[in-house]
């Protein structure tokens, strides 16, 4: 049985009449007197009491009335729930990247997101270039978050609307805290513990190295990190200073630890990216185009 044929029904059995139902449903007499009479016979029983004017509804008529009615209405409300519903989106988004304030960024996008599609799970992975590439290429992960210097040649990529500044954490027991900021000089005497990837010397440009120009090669460098938690423990235990970003390390007036910002002013850019190419799941694709639409508006407005 058709809905559309039981929407026929219902509209001669409130009009009486098969021309006036004829007209409102913009059908012609004789195509909507043969719908009857078919569904007349499939169900096997007389429907209407026909005279020259009108149609009365039989008893069987007015059950299938109510029946109808109860099925048009059920049907209504729930293309009504679907059609001002969101599709239902499930699944998993991973995403790689290193220490950064930056990653409040991808916390609005997955917030905006979850607004709109509660069932979608992040799951995020801390790790410096080399571990956050090795998993994207592995397919492990979906997106990664680089800080410069990194190789993005393998890899779609949107700048992130942010910069992440390079200084000195130190204990605010020793000699440089008393500086406002670190120039070059001061750490050519200093134990250092240094960021691995910032180290590297095999990016075709190193902000990094060329801050401190020809004295890179002398640098006392005691220990390297991949994360700076770690670091800021070696710090505390006073084997040396961490050369890392702001913000990455509690500095708040309860730490025994300082941040001091390079001087010349040292900043790394950061990229979210995807491998090329690459085929995503419903959730994955959702959050591409969501930080697609996010920071791509966001760049165009510096």
């Amino acid at each position: 049985m058709e809905l559309r044929v039981l929407r026929y029904f219902l509209t001669v059995a409130r009009e009486g009449s098969i021309t006036g139902a004829a007209e409102f449903l913009h059908v012609t007499q004789p195509t909507l007197s043969r719908q009857l009479k078919d569904l007349e016979q499939k169900l096997g029983k007389k429907l209407f009491n026909r005279s020259s004017h009108s149609i009365i509804l039989t008893d069987e008529g007015m059950l299938l009335r109510k029946r109808a009615e109860e099925i048009i209405e059920m049907i209504d409300k729930l293309e009504t729930e679907f059609s001002s519903m969101k599709e239902t989106v499930s699944g998993d988004v991973y995403i790689g990247g290193g220490e950064t304030d930056a990653m409040k960024h991808i916390a609005g996008v997955v917030k905006e997101l979850h607004g709109s599609y509660p069932n979608i799970r992040y799951h995020l992975y801390s790790g410096n270039e080399e571990d956050v590439t090795n998993r994207l290429d592995r397919g492990l992960l979906d997106f990664g978050i680089l800080i410069e210097p990194a190789d993005l040649s393998k890899y779609n990529y949107i700048n992130l609307p942010a910069k992440d500044v390079w200084g000195v954490v130190m204990r605010k027991d020793n000699p440089l805290a008393v500086k406002d900021t670190i120039k070059p000089v001061d750490l050519l005497n200093v134990p250092l513990i240094c960021s691995r990837q910032a180290m590297k010397q095999t990016f075709p440009e190193n902000e990094f190295a060329s801050w401190f120009g020809e004295e890179f090669e002398k640098l006392n460098v005691v220990a390297t990190y991949n994360l700076a938690y770690n670091a800021a423990i070696m710090v505390e235990e006073d084997v040396g200073y961490a050369v890392v970003l702001d913000k990455i390390v509690n500095t708040s007036n309860a730490s025994n630890l300082c941040f001091r910002p390079l001087e010349p002013r040292l900043e790394s850019g950061l990229n979210i990216v995807w491998k090329k190419h690459q085929t995503f799941s419903t959730a994955a694709d959702l959050f591409l185009k969501e930080i697609q639409a996010i920071f791509k508006k966001c760049l165009s407005d510096l």
